[in-house]
């Protein structure tokens, strides 16, 4: 396995983990597959996703706690309208609340509701 298929393949374990109804970040991905620092790599591999993938990519969003823009038109609003059928409530802005719909993996895991250096979550 090359070294960029041994990370996505990490990357995709963990996304695999998230339940439904909840929300990971980007880095919060990153740094539990052993990435920290590296929430661009998830966003790549997740991009790079076939359309028969079996990993919930949508459970995946950004550390403000919105979906993030795509290049493909319309991808965005699939990925709310996905997150709102498995019960992820967004804000008039657009938003989820990360303090109630982030995964917190058991044992508390590294990267779990860990914060940035600016003080945000990832």
């Amino acid at each position: 396995m090359t070294p960029a298929r041994d990370r996505w393949g990490r990357i995709y374990a963990v996304v695999r983990r998230v339940p439904r109804g909840r929300v990971a970040t980007y880095g919060q991905v990153a740094h539990l597959a052993g990435l920290p620092g590296h929430a661009r790599q998830v966003g790549y591999a997740l991009h790079a996703l076939g359309s028969e993938a079996d990993v919930p990519w949508q459970r995946v969003i950004n550390a403000k706690g919105e979906v993030s823009p795509r290049s493909d038109p319309g991808m965005d609003s699939i990925q709310r309208q996905l997150l709102e059928a498995e019960g992820v409530e967004f804000d008039r802005h657009g938003r989820v609340d990360l303090a109630r719909h982030q995964w917190r993996p058991r044992g508390g895991g590294a990267g779990a509701g860990a914060r940035t250096r600016r003080g945000g979550t990832r």
